[in-house]
């Protein structure tokens, strides 16, 4: 890391010089080793515990899609996303079966096979952003911005949950790799032809699209290359044809990585989606209040500066300085082109997500890495300030050689040292500036927690509760498979936000009340119950309370029944009307958490 960065400059200020910046390592072999101990070591933080929390909601549609896929074959099982995700989780979950059956001792857990091929993509995912970052701001740069991805806490909480916007993320990236070699090699006078670096960008263009539906993010690429069209120098032309061809090879691996997309069930589920009809929640806390939570609210749902918030409690403290002081950097142009890059993207995601009226931290994934190159940049070029300060007060000339590295080290450490310290919980990671421990699941709880303690509720509860008993939550149907897994299939679950079943509920029955499910629709219930009478156990998530468990008695569904009158109505007006009375039965064809395989056919009796 003490060889000299070379800033790129592209065609726009020296045509001569494009991309020969590249990788100028003193030692090629130092660059790959630390390359690997930066993957096995973001590895080794991505899977520590990977089961230290149960699954979410979210994570059971994907393990029930993968059921489904099992026992009928492609369908359109929870089609409102693309299929590549749960493809490769089928495979992980197939893989841990025969792992299971094989391997004495070491039992793999659904929750870990079906979160483990994110984990997987996610420190991968680390070449990837040394790989741009090297085209853009050389090795040194990055080479940090890999290292601060490979063990930022927020990195590696969204990388362990199975949702798909690390897909989505790890695509993009390999697709930009393809999409700037490109550019070096067609800017170049070698020869060669860069028509197979366009192609490979197209297909992993296609994969990302196959991973959610996020086609805007082609954008950053497109308009980045199109920046350069009126610069006479500029070689890098693909023209009317290659354009069309390059079209035509996202499409086709779109369909043959998601060919489920050609059932009409799923055109008619992603209608309902984008409808908002799938929607089964009215609200997001966010900083202790209740906020509208659809899309097309737009700056009336859950407010615009949400991100800036994350970024400014969720950052590592050094890692947050960093990139304050790299931002302004990127509007100088001794910087090289290759900060419209790293602008683009921000811009592109910024556009998609911050006014949308419904947001979820895991959102923020997709531009996490351009975040974190911008606060290496500033951490570089700061470092390279504080070494010509030094040596011109008297200090050696080779501090302004190894400054840069120093400062950058110490900044790997303190997000080395914040994930140590938040594992096996690090989406609950908050800065001094938010607060610290003592805040964590203050600011976005449902993201924080995200139903990882319910697992640990609902054998508790299996344990205390009566035959026949009734459970009121916000997740019945996650609720009702931990209660099948813990051999529990007499209980009965029902909605928390659905006022007639909640009538229902008898003295001895139980209510969870999870962080981060408050919604307007519960809001007066949860406040009701509390006052009435105390949890009979919480459960924690880490150093944090995430969930209280009250037992019924006549005193608190008194109060329950007092405050039905105030969840009748939406904010529309509308009758809330949710038939969410669950039992377990069946099996979901996969292994459960306690390690025994399961039975196929489906797990809930509506």
């Amino acid at each position: 890391m003490s060889g000299r960065a070379e800033h790129v400059i592209t065609a726009g200020l020296r045509p001569e010089l494009v991309f020969e910046g590249g990788v100028r390592s003193s030692s090629r072999t130092l660059l790959i080793g630390a390359l690997i101990i930066l993957v096995i070591g973001g590895f080794g933080l991505r899977s520590i515990e990977l089961s230290a929390e149960g699954l979410s909601d979210d994570e059971l549609n994907k393990l029930h899609a993968v059921a489904d896929y099992r026992a009928n074959g492609l369908t359109a099982a929870n089609s409102e996303h693309p299929m590549l995700m749960k493809a490769l989780q089928t495979i992980s979950i197939l893989a841990a079966e025969s792992w299971n059956r094989n391997v004495t001792g070491l039992q793999l857990s659904t929750e870990t096979a079906l979160r483990l091929p994110g984990v997987i993509l996610g420190a991968l995912s680390t070449i990837l952003i040394f790989l741009i970052v090297t085209e853009l701001f050389g090795d040194q740069v990055g080479l940090l911005a890999a290292a601060l991805w490979a063990f930022d806490p927020n990195a590696i909480g969204f990388n362990r949950i199975a949702k798909e916007d690390t897909f989505l993320l790890f695509f993009f990236l390999l697709a930009n790799v393809f999409w700037l070699r490109g550019q070096r090699v067609a800017e170049s006078k070698t020869g060669r032809r860069p028509e197979p670096y366009y192609w490979a960008t197209a297909a992993a263009f296609g994969a990302m699209m196959a991973s959610k539906y996020v086609p805007q993010l082609i954008a950053v690429s497109i308009t980045y290359y199109w920046m350069f069209q009126a610069i006479p120098e500029t070689r890098w032309r693909l023209g009317k044809k290659r354009i069309l061809t390059f079209l035509l090879i996202i499409g086709l691996v779109f369909l043959i990585l998601s060919p489920t997309i050609l059932l009409p069930d799923t055109w008619r589920q992603m209608g309902n989606f984008a409808s908002q009809k799938r929607v089964t929640h009215d609200g997001y806390e966010f900083m202790g209040t209740l906020y509208t939570h659809r899309l097309t609210d737009w700056l009336q749902g859950t407010p615009w500066y949400f991100y800036l918030v994350f970024i400014a409690v969720k950052l590592p403290l050094l890692t947050l300085a960093g990139f304050l002081i790299g931002l302004p950097l990127f509007f100088r142009r001794k910087v090289g082109d290759g900060r419209y890059f790293i602008l683009m993207w921000m811009f592109v995601w910024l556009m998609t997500f911050t006014f949308a009226g419904g947001k979820f931290t895991r959102y923020f994934t997709p531009v996490l890495p351009a975040v974190l190159v911008t606060a290496a940049l500033g951490v570089h070029l700061t470092g390279q300030w504080m070494g010509k300060q030094l040596a011109s007060f008297g200090g050696s000339q080779g501090l302004m050689l190894y400054a840069p590295a120093v400062l950058a080290l110490l900044v790997v450490i303190g997000s080395i040292t914040s994930s140590i310290v938040a594992s096996p919980h690090f989406r609950l990671y908050t800065n001094l500036i938010g607060g610290g421990w003592a805040s964590a699941g203050y600011y976005f709880p449902h993201d924080e927690f995200y139903d990882g303690a319910l697992r640990d509720a609902m054998f508790e509860l299996a344990r205390r509760a009566s035959a026949g008993s009734q459970i009121a939550s916000e997740t019945p149907r996650l609720a009702a498979h931990y209660a099948k897994v813990a051999g529990r299939q007499d209980l009965t679950f029902v909605s928390l936000s659905d006022p007639e079943t909640l009538k229902q509920l008898r003295p001895g029955d139980f209510v969870i009340i999870a962080r981060g499910r408050r919604y307007f629709s519960n809001d007066a219930i949860i406040s009701a119950l509390n006052e009435a009478s105390a949890p009979a156990f919480t459960v924690n998530q880490g150093f944090a309370p995430a969930a209280k468990i009250f037992i019924l008695d006549e005193a608190s569904l008194e109060a329950i029944r007092s405050s039905v009158s105030a969840t009748k109505l939406d904010l529309n007006g509308r009758p809330i009307v949710k038939v969410m009375a669950f039992r377990p039965v069946g099996n979901v064809h996969a292994i459960d958490s306690l390690g025994f395989r399961l039975d196929s056919e489906t797990n809930l009796e509506r």
